[in-house]
């Protein structure tokens, strides 16, 4: 589904000539064919909308180190350039759940899983991602899962 919502976007940039999208597009169809030929080496199925999910993430998060080191550096128009792609790459993730929501989320699956400590981290944050992938950032959610769990 997130393929094809992608290679329709390539399409309709392609006709309304907007050149930014269209390059950031075919990046993120490249990446996916990569991950994809990774998967198959591996014995894998291609990737699902999960994994397309946690990819388009990652990317996101490459450009906005990206954007830090550009704008440390004075490169202007590269961090703006990076801002840009990072726009075109978030148009096809869910919405992002705000902090509330987040520690709403977390304290529900550490009730569900029965979570009792710092132990149970892994399996919070295993179902987490299992529920809600795309929509948070885990990387701050780690953090909240453990101070959840600490407290």
């Amino acid at each position: 589904m997130l393929r094809d919502n992608i290679n329709t976007a390539v399409k309709e940039a392609m006709k309304a000539k907007d050149e930014r999208k269209l390059s950031t597009l075919r990046m993120v169809n490249s990446t996916i064919k990569n991950a994809d030929i990774e998967a198959r080496g591996q014995g894998k199925p291609p990737l699902g909308d999960t994994e397309l999910l946690s990819l388009l993430q990652k990317m996101i998060k490459q450009r906005q180190e990206s954007v830090e080191l550009y704008d440390k550096g004075g490169r202007a128009e590269l961090a703006d350039q990076e801002r840009a792609e990072i726009a075109v790459i978030q148009a096809y993730l869910p919405q992002q759940m705000s902090d509330d929501e987040v520690k709403a989320a977390i304290s529900v699956v550490i009730t569900e899983t029965g979570a009792a400590g710092i132990k149970d981290m892994g399996k919070v944050i295993g179902a987490l991602k299992a529920k809600y992938a795309g929509q948070m950032d885990f990387g701050k959610a780690s953090g909240m899962v453990k101070a959840a769990l600490a407290g």
